[in-house]
């Protein structure tokens, strides 16, 4: 079981080699004077041979494994893609999830990836690549599910507890399908959400189908169980988990080179291949239409 909250790797770095141990992390391939000068990041990252990713420690997205590798689907994907892009050499830098988007703005790292949805209120502030998987949501709970919890209205009409994870779109889902705020609790990561679960704090875990799928792997037999996956509807909208790597609004040097290897993937499919490890399948795979621009709309 992955015990380490994201908070406890704030500020760590990761070279993403193949069995790389922690390492320091380097600084952004981007300065402040081409950040102005609208780009610039994916030449000097392909004369550096190095460019520096942020991803926050949630599996199976991106997280680090007991021999400290740092690993998942989206550590994955960046060394294929990036190699295709000529950069060798991917500083992975793990921190807080809430924390990415500000790291990114702030030349920290020069993209981020961590199970991150495309949201419009995100797309203010960063430029998101179209998503590499599309995913639905579910419920952890005790075995038998007791609270009879199916969909995204359940937790609000019945009054439980909800455990989400920090900086996660689930928060919003919930309040916005009823439930009330001082039901809502909020955990670092996936671990203490679960300890949460087990001690009756909560009585369900809000998370992606995939998610809960890979930390109910570390649990078996202890009692819980993980719901069929179902589609939250806002306002009248089907909410869709799109999960994509996102860049500085300045870079789209970069984003345009990212896109088109991602597109040549998926064309190709290639991508499931490099997903499928980590618990994703043929139905979280992107529709033609699933672009960064649709899911920035709401």
């Amino acid at each position: 079981m992955m015990t380490s909250s994201r908070r406890d790797f704030l500020r760590t770095a990761v070279l993403l080699s193949a069995a790389a141990p922690l390492a320091a992390a380097g600084c952004s391939t981007t300065d402040p004077e081409e950040e102005r000068a609208g780009g610039g990041t994916l030449e000097k990252a392909k004369s550096a041979g190095s460019i520096t990713v942020g991803f926050a420690n949630e599996a199976p997205y991106g997280f680090t494994d007991k021999s400290g590798k740092l690993t998942g689907e989206a550590p994955e994907l960046a060394r294929v893609i990036f190699k295709e892009l000529g950069i060798n050499e991917v500083k992975g830098v793990q921190v807080d999830f809430a924390g990415l988007i500000a790291g990114l703005n702030a030349r920290r790292f020069d993209t981020i990836a961590a199970g991150m949805f495309i949201t419009p209120e995100r797309c203010a502030s960063a430029a998101f690549a179209n998503p590499e998987y599309v995913a639905k949501s579910a419920f952890m709970v005790k075995e038998g599910n007791p609270e009879g919890l199916k969909g995204a209205e359940d937790p609000g009409k019945k009054g439980v507890n909800v455990g989400v994870l920090t900086g996660a779109v689930e928060a919003g889902y919930a309040e916005s399908t009823g439930v009330k705020k001082g039901n809502i609790k909020t955990y670092a990561d996936q671990a203490s959400a679960y300890e949460g679960l087990k001690a009756g704090r909560i009585d369900c875990i809000w998370l992606t189908r995939i998610s809960l799928a890979d930390l109910l792997s570390k649990h078996e037999g202890e009692g819980f169980e993980v719901t069929e996956p179902f589609t939250p509807v806002i306002d009248g909208k089907e909410q869709f988990g799109a999960g994509a790597f996102a860049f500085r609004k300045a870079d789209t040097d970069l984003l345009n080179a990212w896109n088109q290897q991602l597109e040549k993937l998926k064309q190709e499919k290639k991508l499931l291949p490099i997903l499928q490890p980590f618990g994703f399948t043929q139905a979280e795979m992107p529709a033609a239409d699933d672009t960064a621009d649709k899911f920035c709309r709401g």
